[in-house]
C-alpha cells in the first residue's frame, strides 16, 4: 500500500505542480490579460459609438431624400395640374376659333371648318408631346401662326374685308403641313 500510497502522493504532487505553473503563468499574464480586455471593451465602445453615428447619418440621408423626393413629386404634380390646366385652355381656345370660323364663313361646309379645327388640334398636341424643346418650339410657332392666320382671316371677312369667299390662306396652310 506504500506504494500505492507513493504513487498517489506523485500524482497529487505532480498535479499541485500543475496548478501551482499554472496560477503563476496566469497571475503572470493577469496584467496583458487585463489590457487586452480593457482594449477590447473599448473597442467594443468605439464600434458601437461608430454604428451609432452611421445609423443617425443614414436615417438623416434617408429623410433628406424622402423630404426631396416628396418636394419634387409635389412639384411635378403641380405641373401637371398647371399643363392640364394649359391644355384644357388651348382646347377652348380652338373650340372659339372653330365656332369664329363657322360664324364668319357661314356658307363653309362643316367638315372644312372640323377639318381647319382638327388641323390646328393636331399642331397643339404635336406640340405638347414634343420632348425636344427646340422641336416643341417649332410646333408652337406652327400653331401660333396657324391660329393668328385663321383668326385674322376670320374677321377680315366677317368684317366684309375679305376679298374670298373662302379662308384661303388658312387653307392654304393646311396644305402645306
Amino acid at each position: 500500500m506504500t506504494r500505492l500510497h507513493n504513487a498517489f502522493l506523485s500524482l497529487l504532487h505532480i498535479w499541485q505542480g500543475l496548478k501551482d505553473e499554472n496560477l503563476h503563468w496566469q497571475s503572470n499574464r493577469h496584467e496583458q490579460q487585463a489590457r487586452l480586455r480593457h482594449a477590447q471593451a473599448l473597442a467594443d465602445q468605439a464600434l458601437t459609438a461608430e454604428l451609432a453615428q452611421k445609423t443617425a447619418q443614414l436615417a438623416h440621408d434617408l429623410t433628406l431624400l424622402k423630404t426631396q423626393h416628396d418636394t419634387e413629386l409635389e412639384l411635378l404634380k403641380t405641373r401637371c395640374q398647371q399643363d392640364i390646366k394649359d391644355y384644357r385652355h388651348y382646347l377652348k381656345s380652338l373650340d372659339q376659333l372653330k365656332q369664329s370660323i363657322a360664324a364668319s364663313y357661314r356658307h363653309l361646309p362643316e367638315a372644312v371648318v372640323f377639318t381647319i379645327h382638327h388641323h390646328a388640334k393636331q399642331l397643339l398636341n404635336q406640340m405638347w408631346e414634343c420632348d425636344d424643346f427646340q422641336q416643341k418650339m417649332h410646333y408652337e410657332m406652327q400653331l401660333l401662326h396657324f391660329m393668328t392666320t385663321v383668326h385674322d382671316e376670320a374677321r377680315l371677312h366677317k368684317e366684309g374685308q375679305g376679298q374670298s369667299r373662302l379662308p384661303e390662306k388658312t387653307l392654304s396652310l393646311l396644305q402645306q403641313d
